[in-house]
């Protein structure tokens, strides 16, 4: 009956069918024609059971609170406050784009909002200053990886309400390896200028331009700091960071920057109202597919072959990476986390790996993932946003791919990349 589930649904997969609507098919369809009697309304409550965890409101929350930056003007302030810091260096742009997706991450927690939104204002930019456009979509796209790891993150989210494990654990988990993932971009942006046709570098800016364009910026570069350290303190909790962060850009576009009209507001909810619904269906969908699994065993035997590969545990990550950096490759990073995290979450807890180092390792591989032809989901948001053909962002995004898996390699080796800031449970 295993191998049955598996067939059947990559088929529907195959054949076109949504993910989400796949898994309850094949649900529905194993159900149908397996030899046992099983009470059909079980199978509606495993549906609710799947989003039946408080956690989950923080999704539509940051969700939102992305969407109102973005029509709000903000994410134009950090453009304008990362120009006036890093505007004189080589590879401006470039540079520029890092630093702004470095704080957006710090607020939205969705990759590809973040290079949606800065997609449609830097590539323009960097075209006109002579930026190969592949280059320029590269750039995006890497910088827009940093999202779902630096916290907060709705991948974090997901995973933390599937493995069981805190968030604010996963959240400060997430700082370190993004960090390092930034550092090396900016190396790239700075040693790579072959993506630029001509270099034009803009005069230092004077303390007083850098101080007015600071100010300008701070309700949202103070953003980041409220919901983590409020979270890290107690002050909040995970979901209520969430409301907070969305009151608090509803409040700076509404009556700071007064680019957001109620409109707009309207267009914001009914947007991330949309995108998270999206991905609680999934969450939903995966309730009576993860109990269908559980019941057939194809968990307990898909561990087995991994864990029979060898007694030592680093080959058996080394395995698990190699399977996700594959499955990454074909599927979305939350499609990917919940047909396979009931499978491998048991195998990390017997080599004896704290889950949040665990939950860092599957979710930068599924976020290198969407870096990574032929479905690397950022690679067409970002030639969507800049209209730059895929095929030339792909020739250009190697050198930031090969970073990211330096990064993975040393979050895998180096457990206290991903622990030291959470600590001791």
């Amino acid at each position: 009956m295993s191998g049955a589930v598996i067939a059947l649904f990559l088929v529907l997969l195959v054949v076109g069918f949504d993910v989400g609507f796949g898994m309850i098919a094949t649900t529905y369809m194993s159900v149908l024609t397996g030899d046992r009697m099983v009470n059909g309304t079980i199978l509606p409550l495993q549906i609710v059971g799947g989003i039946d965890k408080y956690v989950l409101v923080a999704i539509p929350l940051f969700i939102l609170t992305g969407e109102i930056m973005n029509r709000g003007g903000l994410t134009q302030r950090l453009v304008d406050w990362a120009l006036s810091l890093v505007g004189h260096v080589r590879g401006a742009l470039a540079q520029v784009s890092l630093l702004t997706n470095l704080m957006m991450a710090g607020v939205s927690g969705s990759g590809a909002a973040d290079a949606a939104a800065t997609g449609r204002i830097l590539v323009p930019a960097m075209r006109r200053e002579g930026y190969n456009e592949g280059y320029a979509g590269a750039i995006i796209a890497a910088g827009a990886m940093l999202g779902p790891i630096i916290p907060p993150s709705v991948p974090m989210i997901v995973y933390a309400a599937m493995a069981n494990v805190s968030v604010i654990r996963l959240f400060l988990a997430g700082l370190l390896p993004g960090l390092l993932l930034f550092a090396g971009f900016a190396l790239i942006g700075y040693l790579y200028p072959t993506g630029q046709l001509a270099e034009h570098r803009r005069p230092r800016q004077p303390l007083a331009v850098k101080g007015r364009a600071t100010l300008t910026a701070l309700p949202v570069l103070t953003l980041p700091v409220v919901v983590l350290g409020g979270m890290r303190f107690g002050i909040v909790t995970d979901t209520e960071a969430a409301a907070v962060a969305a009151v608090w850009a509803l409040i700076v576009s509404l009556f700071l920057s007064r680019e957001l009209k109620l409109g707009g507001v309207y267009q914001a909810t009914v947007t991330a109202a949309r995108s998270a619904a999206a991905i609680l269906f999934l969450l939903a969908a995966a309730g009576p597919l993860g109990w269908i699994i559980a019941e057939s065993r194809i968990n307990l035997e898909i561990a087995a072959a991994i864990a029979g590969i060898s007694e030592n545990p680093l080959i058996v990550l080394l395995a698990i990476n190699i399977l996700l950096l594959l499955v990454g490759c074909f599927l979305e990073p939350l499609p990917a986390m919940i047909v396979f995290l009931p499978t491998l979450t048991p195998i990390g807890m017997s080599l004896g790996v704290d889950p949040v180092h665990f939950g860092m390792i599957v979710i930068l591989n599924l976020m290198i993932g969407m870096l990574t032809p032929p479905v690397g989901l950022l690679l067409f948001v970002a030639g969507s946003a800049g209209k730059v053909p895929v095929a030339a962002i792909i020739r250009r995004v190697w050198p930031f791919l090969l970073w990211s898996l330096v990064v993975l390699a040393l979050v895998v080796l180096i457990p206290g990349l991903s622990l030291w800031l959470p600590g001791p449970v």
